[in-house]
């Protein structure tokens, strides 16, 4: 039996074919009454079941996975350009994925186990606790210029916050300065905790370790990239690698006329991130990476050869993988002109 599936938050519409008996139809399961649990734990034999890649559908995927049937995730851009009518219902949609899945030309995607994703919550709790720590900081640094304290960075050192503290305020901002300062010492705290395990999960993963191997390079970026990229063998070179990070820019050519614009941004956004944050660190520690982007700084603004940076990376961790060669020498394969590893 083949199932495609428009899977939505609270309900889904399914259109299915069972090859066997040639039979067909479609459905509605609604999630909340448990009728769609009841209805894939009633199918008996083999059963491929496809739906579009979105949000909130992890515990769906785990479900018909512990059930024994086999989950197709596609490419929801792909799946939705190859219709070519113009009317859009959620009927048309679980049609049209069913006969995409029969045809055998549904899009599928890599998707991560549920291990992967699991440590992927990790990276991205880390990450957000970051962001609110830095809000916190931000809303102190704003209560000390309001009493013309300027410290800037040194206002986080000992003597800086003993200033803090003996700053003279008003009651309201006062209760205010004492709770930032209890909740900026909870999440340095739950940083340290998080920061040991991330440190951990990445010395467990070889491929983790590999790329470590890279100066400039630590336990995060090596591990996002790891769990982002998954089977680096699906792509055959590094300008497929910069395109499914979006990293590449975009392009609007015609006539004989190349314009290029802005970087296209698909893919993976906090992934593409720590390749701008580590792309800075690795210009440090690596001395041919950083006449490189020096390079492109003569000839480009600082955010584009900061970019350019950031894809160079991308592509060289792709290759370490690809090759399983480790920091320096990926350096003198990449630079061999008989293996153009750039792609």
């Amino acid at each position: 039996m083949i199932i495609g599936c428009d899977f939505h938050p609270s309900w889904q519409m399914i259109s299915w074919l069972d090859q066997a008996t040639g039979e067909a139809g479609e459905r509605k399961l609604v999630h909340a009454t448990g009728e769609a649990k009841q209805f894939y734990a009633g199918l008996a034999g083999p059963v491929r079941v496809g739906l579009e890649s979105t949000g909130n559908s992890h515990w769906f995927v785990d479900l018909l996975t512990e059930q024994g049937h086999e989950v197709w995730v596609g490419d929801a851009a792909r799946i939705r350009g190859s219709a070519v009518r113009k009317q859009k219902t959620d009927r048309r949609d679980a049609a049209h994925i069913l006969d995409l899945l029969v045809k055998d030309s549904f899009p599928r995607i890599w998707t991560p186990s549920r291990q992967e994703r699991d440590q992927r919550q990790l990276l991205v709790h880390r990450y957000k606790l970051v962001t609110l720590r830095v809000r916190v900081k931000n809303e102190l640094q704003h209560l000390a210029l309001n009493q013309g304290m300027q410290k800037g960075r040194s206002l986080w050192s000992k003597a800086g916050q003993q200033h803090l503290l003996d700053l003279p305020l008003q009651y309201w901002a006062g209760t205010r300065r004492k709770n930032l300062l209890e909740l900026l010492k909870h999440m340095d705290q739950q940083m340290l905790v998080l920061d040991q395990a991330v440190k951990k999960a990445a010395e467990e993963n070889e491929k983790s370790r590999l790329l470590m191997t890279q100066p400039g390079v630590g336990p995060i970026t090596s591990l996002a990239y790891v769990l982002t990229m998954g089977d680096v063998s699906r792509f055959q070179r590094g300008k497929q690698v910069a395109s499914y990070l979006g990293l590449i820019p975009q392009e609007h050519s015609s006539a004989g006329k190349q314009r290029l614009g802005g970087i296209s941004k698909q893919g993976n956004r906090f992934m593409r991130m720590l390749l701008v944050e580590a792309a800075q660190s690795v210009v440090r520690y690596d001395p041919e990476f950083r006449k490189q982007y020096l390079h492109h700084c003569h000839q480009k603004p600082k955010a584009v050869a900061k970019v350019a940076a950031a894809r160079k990376l991308a592509v060289r961790l792709f290759w370490m993988l690809r090759t399983n060669t480790a920091y320096p020498e990926i350096v003198r394969i990449e630079s061999s002109s008989r293996v153009p590893l750039a792609g």
